[in-house]
Formats: C-alpha cells, sequence, structure tokens
C-alpha cells in the first residue's frame, strides 16, 4: 500500500495542488460619488506670477513665491483692501485678533482685471467679516 501510494505521488507533477475552490465573483455595483465643493460658500483669487490671494470660508490665504500664510477668519479682526500705486496693483491686508498686520500685494494684467477683483472681493468679504469689522475699501 505504502508503493501505491508513493507511485501516485510520484505521477502528480511538482508544483500543482488540489484546485482552488469555487468562488462567484461580487457583483460590480458603481457607487454614486457626491461631488462637493470644499467650502460651499463665495471664494476669491487673484494671483499673478509670484503671489497669489485667496479668500474663501476658511479664511484669508497669502501666497508668495511657494510659501503660504494661512488665516482662519476666527483669528482675523478685519481685512482692507486698496488699489497700489501704479494703478495696476490690489493690496490686500490682514488685522489679526492680536494686532499684528500682514499684507500681499497682487499685479493685474490690466485696469480692466483690477476693477474685476474690486467687484469680486467685496462681497466674499462681507459674506465672511459679517458685523466684526468693515471690509476695508481705502484709497480706491
Amino acid at each position: 500500500m505504502e508503493q501505491q501510494g508513493q507511485q501516485q505521488a510520484q505521477n502528480v507533477p511538482q508544483g500543482f495542488g488540489p484546485p482552488p475552490p469555487p468562488y462567484a465573483p461580487t457583483p460590480y455595483a458603481p457607487q454614486q460619488e457626491q461631488f462637493q465643493q470644499p467650502f460651499p460658500g463665495p471664494e476669491f483669487l487673484a494671483a499673478d506670477r509670484r503671489f497669489a490671494i485667496v479668500i474663501d470660508e476658511a479664511g484669508v490665504c497669502f501666497e508668495s513665491q511657494g510659501h503660504t500664510a494661512e488665516f482662519p477668519w476666527h483669528d482675523i479682526t478685519t481685512v482692507h483692501y486698496k488699489q497700489g500705486t501704479s494703478g495696476h496693483i490690489l493690496m490686500v491686508g490682514v488685522v489679526l485678533t492680536d494686532g499684528r498686520f500682514l499684507d500681499c500685494a497682487v499685479v493685474a494684467k490690466n485696469r480692466g482685471m483690477l476693477q474685476e477683483w474690486f467687484e469680486e472681493i467685496a462681497p466674499v468679504l462681507g459674506e465672511y467679516l459679517g458685523n466684526r469689522g468693515a471690509p476695508g475699501n481705502t484709497n480706491r
């Protein structure tokens, strides 16, 4: 008997074992993806080659040559903006609750773009600042 078992074992090719258990693939059911804006409120973006200003539900963000400074709304007392001296620059300044003032300037391609930025920034700041201080549009 032992010889018979050894002969049968020799007849089975190496590396093969019993067949895998049968399985039924689970049916594919695509999931409904819901695309939502990360911040559903109004947003403002002004950018040139080196600098950017973003205002959204999270707060105000200044970007300068790869460096980012983010200011959440609970740290902001008010935000001021004005036209720079050259006539093509938007200057935005943030006054923080601890009294610090930080600003960023973005160069518009033309006066028309600068005018668009002024029209867009006011309602966005009004939405988020509420009654914490009037959004400042100074020396436009």
